[in-house]
């Protein structure tokens, strides 16, 4: 693809974003940047959600990802799914019952300040590596793809993206966001139906031969149930309701989406429809990635050995411009809609639960928040400049893994302060936060010793959280009523 084009087409995307900010953020004050003063479409939110959870790793990797493990990832959607109805039916209705702006003062209200403060720091660590982790994986596709056409070394790529993330959201917040998310939704779910249409005329099925070839390859497999793999049903369906509960849940990125609605209702019916929504998405990626490795076979295209370049090979260079386009716009969208809520979900976390911008007056509020997601934006950029100058992929998903262990003490603290009646030892609750996360490391690297050849996957998130409830019990005592 020529250069100049992606660059134009790169460049207008922006500008587009920029337009929506604009249209967005005027007038608008700390409330809009934090809650979108609870007005926002119930099904708009729900629609940008599919693009705010499918990051630009999952554009890439969920198709060639097809041809090792097939469609075991739908295991772990359907836990995903009743993860999903369980936010809407049980933590949804607390948030509004207390109309909360950082679901994190939920913790302070039950445990108190310590528990508050370890609730909102895992988050602020694990959304800090996990965005910049994400962004640094697509921008390196970018960068060799595109940019390096031009010249342009990856730390200015990099420092140019999250400045224009800056621009576009340091205003209107997550106002902002819940727009740009359907835009980028849009561009998302666009590219992958353009890459299937392509396909399908290419290889000269109408729309029954393709259903037919999808779902009679050998790739299309979805249930696994050797309990020692990693690719169990079980161990795939509670890992996913379980990372659901806590990664939508638990978490002030994709909450402060669901908090912008209207009232508890909307903000159901969003999660409800969203959880649909996201389903067949992935069901058009995973078909996607069976038909890319068909027609690699079909057309003597050699699979690449990392099959997360399967897709952007094939997009760039044998579907024809219209596709090429559409991919380009998908995996942009897909890159930045996770960073830009990301870094507006760290704005609003630190302003509230560490710098208590709520006490002040509204001219006091913008310098906080305008400061402080500058500051979040500059540690993004000396993160992902960092995973670069490291340049071993194996150190730096062990980065990433890092951050995934610190959500356990989240789901453990909201699990125990919902369905718990014990009063807790508050100051003994951040030493109980970094316990647990160490202590499921080390079951899990030596599992297969001690449980017999059982192979940790994604449900290590529920020992973790189990653990983080056990040391919660040990440091607590029932409460005593007065007289």
């Amino acid at each position: 693809m020529n250069p100049y084009l992606v660059l134009g087409i790169i460049l207008g995307y922006f500008f587009v974003l920029m337009f929506i900010s604009w249209l967005t953020s005027r007038n608008a004050d700390t409330q809009a940047f934090f809650t979108a003063n609870r007005k926002s479409p119930w099904f708009l939110v729900a629609f940008g959600m599919v693009g705010a959870t499918l990051s630009g790793v999952t554009f890439i990797s969920v198709p060639g990802e097809v041809g090792n493990t097939a469609f075991s990832y739908l295991q772990f959607v359907f836990g995903n799914i009743v993860g999903y109805w369980l936010v809407a039916g049980i933590l949804l209705p607390l948030y509004y019952r207390l109309n909360l702006v950082s679901i994190y003062s939920f913790l302070e209200q039950r445990f108190g300040v310590n528990s508050y403060k370890t609730g909102s720091f895992f988050f602020l660590i694990s959304k800090l590596i996990g965005a910049a982790f994400r962004l640094y994986l697509v921008a390196g596709v970018l960068q060799i793809a595109f940019f390096d056409a031009f010249n342009i070394p990856f730390s200015l790529t990099v420092i140019v993206t999250i400045a224009l993330i800056w621009v576009y959201t340091f205003r209107g917040g997550i106002k902002t966001i819940v727009w740009t998310d359907t835009l980028q939704t849009l561009f998302l779910v666009s590219a992958v139906i353009f890459t299937i249409v392509a396909i399908s005329k290419n290889l000269g099925w109408d729309s029954g031969d393709l259903f037919n070839e999808i779902t009679k390859n050998s790739n299309s497999k979805i249930f696994f149930w050797d309990w020692r793999s990693g690719n169990n049903f079980f161990k795939q369906f509670f890992a996913g309701m379980a990372i659901t509960i806590v990664m939508v849940g638990m978490d002030q990125d994709m909450m402060q989406k669901n908090l912008t609605c209207k009232n508890k209702k909307e903000a159901q019916k969003n999660m409800l429809v969203f959880s649909f929504s996201f389903l067949i998405t992935v069901f058009l990626f995973l078909g996607l990635g069976v038909l890319l490795f068909i027609y690699a076979e079909k057309s003597g295209i050699t699979v690449p050995e990392n099959t997360d370049d399967l897709y952007p090979l094939l997009a760039l260079n044998h579907f024809g411009l219209p596709v090429g386009i559409a991919f380009l716009l998908g995996i942009t969208a897909a890159a930045y809609s996770s960073a830009d809520s990301a870094l507006t979900a760290l704005t609003t976390s630190f302003s509230i639960d560490f710098l208590k911008i709520e006490k002040y007056e509204e001219h006091k509020k913008q310098k906080i928040k305008k400061w402080s997601h500058l500051f979040f934006s500059v540690l993004l950029i000396l993160l992902i400049l960092l995973f670069r100058a490291i340049n071993n992929e194996s150190i730096v998903v062990a980065v990433f893994r890092v951050a995934g262990y610190t959500y356990g003490p989240i789901l453990g603290l909201f699990v125990f302060g919902i369905y718990s009646k014990r009063k807790v030892n508050d100051k003994w609750i951040p030493f109980v936060g970094i316990l647990a996360p160490i202590l499921s490391f080390f079951i899990s690297k030596y599992s297969e010793i001690i449980f017999n050849g059982y192979k940790f996957g994604f449900e290590l998130l529920i020992l973790n959280g189990l653990l983080t409830i056990v040391g919660l019990f040990l440091f607590s005592k029932k409460y005593v009523l007065k007289d």
